[in-house]
């Protein structure tokens, strides 16, 4: 007990009837005792003792008078740090005490964890039990428990606390009988996926349903297999597939000529799509619009589900339309370059520190889909009905050095370099007309490298040469078609 100084004024002893003690002397005179005789006293303690006592009032007087007027503090026997140790050693006994309550159990647990182990009990596997065998009163050991105790007995310490005496004994004695128990036979279960899990209950809901249902449309035309290939549910859309397959009506179609796989296509669900193909969905079918599954892919860039049909096409042996033609007369690779040079426009407007992420993929996205079509056969040769224009033609009109530098990579190529549309324009006419194309020279450069003739005259019977616009860029285009034209001359 610590109390606070006293002014510097104040000295000697204050009486009984003050605010502020100074001595022990007057604390023990405040609480009315005198202090106890103990046997074995220092000499401080004794001197304090005696001066306690009312024979010696004049001696506490005149001591007190020689003693500091301030008490620091009282002594403590014992020190925090020493309480701290005690209470901290009490606890662990404590819990020594808790933790050998059940020693059996105990022992059977870690002696068994080795046995169990060589069953391969994992919760990934499910177990059948034949015969389960009681473990206790009203308890009874099946293939879950199994689990659980497959789980515990992965840890390495087993610490079982507040378990009572008396179900020690039948702990003990079942897990003693358990490996070599004849009752009981284990046997592991296949190995099932999640998507064959899902399946599974998918095939639990529906079984009762009917074939009326089944085949049933809303005021769209749509059939549970649509709506479910829509929103993406693939194992319903699978057991949904399978029945109407069984049935026939496995490409019925909705208000927009669509089959549940064109939905797929529209959708990039590749996955569904894959599904479909294997189940024996129509592949060369076209919607309202005249377009086929390629074109979708072509033109809104699913490279994933474009190169499912390509891995469909490769195992199942199935012929694809690649030269398929939409209303507007394109192929697919036609809308694809298309797709790809909007995309080119797009960026093109803004500097190049604010290109969207979102266009830059999709211009990946639409490359690959080129790349895709070209492996999966379709002709550079092939023009479009309304111009007769090829696919490089479409390339050189947005001066496209990446897919130009695609389409010359190929072995195919040199038909089609000086192929002429139905205007007489050839790719180089093109890209020499562009005005505003920063890559315009790099364009034409490649051209001529490739051996596109810049002497050749369209219908109007103009050069290449005659096309190109005035500007630094027309100026920069125009004496490379000249030194190209003086080089083959020469």
């Amino acid at each position: 007990m610590i109390i606070d100084r006293v002014s510097e004024g104040l000295s000697g002893v204050l009486d009984r009837d003050s605010d502020v003690m100074t001595s022990p002397v007057d604390l023990l005179s405040f609480y009315g005792c005198a202090s106890p005789a103990e046997p074995n006293l220092s000499d401080s303690e004794q001197s304090w003792s005696s001066a306690s006592s009312p024979q010696n009032s004049d001696s506490v007087e005149a001591h007190s008078a020689r003693r500091p007027s301030r008490y620091q503090g009282v002594r403590v026997k014992n020190t925090v740090k020493e309480l701290i140790l005690q209470k901290r050693h009490h606890s662990q006994a404590q819990q020594y005490q808790v933790e050998n309550e059940c020693p059996a159990v105990i022992h059977a647990l870690q002696r068994t964890r080795r046995e169990l182990e060589n069953l391969c009990l994992c919760p990934g596997k499910r177990l059948r039990v034949a015969d389960p065998f009681p473990c206790g009163e009203n308890m009874f050991c099946d293939a879950e428990m199994l689990e659980d105790i497959g789980d515990v007995l992965s840890i390495e310490s087993v610490t079982v606390r507040g378990f009572p005496q008396d179900l020690c004994a039948d702990a003990q004695s079942h897990l003693n009988t358990f490996p070599s128990s004849s009752g009981l036979s284990l046997t592991a279960a296949p190995p099932v996926s999640f998507f064959q899990w899902q399946i599974q209950q998918e095939e639990e809901r529906l079984a009762a349903l009917s074939h009326m249902e089944l085949t049933a449309r809303d005021a769209d035309g749509d059939t549970y297999l649509h709506i479910a290939v829509a929103q993406g549910r693939r194992a319903l859309a699978y057991v949904l597939a399978r029945r109407m397959a069984a049935i026939g009506m496995l490409d019925m179609k909705e208000h927009n000529d669509q089959s549940a796989f064109q939905v797929s296509v529209a959708a990039d669900q590749h996955l569904i799509a894959q599904d479909l193909l294997l189940l024996g969905a129509e592949l060369n079918t076209r919607d309202c619009w005249g377009r086929a599954p390629l074109h979708v892919c072509a033109e809104k860039g699913h490279c994933s589900t474009l190169q499912a049909i390509q891995r469909s096409v490769q195992t199942s042996g199935r012929l694809v339309n690649v030269e398929v033609v939409n209303y507007d007369g394109l192929t697919p690779l036609h809308v694809a370059v298309l797709s790809h040079n909007a995309v080119l426009q797009e960026l093109s407007r803004g500097p190049p520190c604010a290109q969207s992420p979102v266009l830059l993929q999709k211009r990946k996205l639409l490359a690959e889909c080129v790349n895709t079509l070209l492996l999966m056969g379709a002709s550079l040769e092939a023009k479009d009905c309304k111009s007769g224009r090829t696919a490089l033609h479409m390339a050189a009109e947005e001066a496209n050095v990446e897919l130009l530098r695609l389409f010359l990579d190929q072995s195919t190529y040199c038909p089609v370099i000086n192929a002429k549309a139905f205007s007489g324009n050839t790719a180089l006419h093109m890209a020499s007309a562009l005005q505003g194309r920063l890559t315009q020279p790099d364009a034409v450069r490649l051209l001529l490298r490739r051996g596109a003739d810049p002497s050749t005259k369209n219908l109007e019977h103009e050069q290449p040469v005659q096309l190109v616009p005035d500007g630094p860029l027309g100026d920069q285009v125009r004496r490379i078609l000249k030194g190209k034209g003086a080089l083959s001359r020469s």
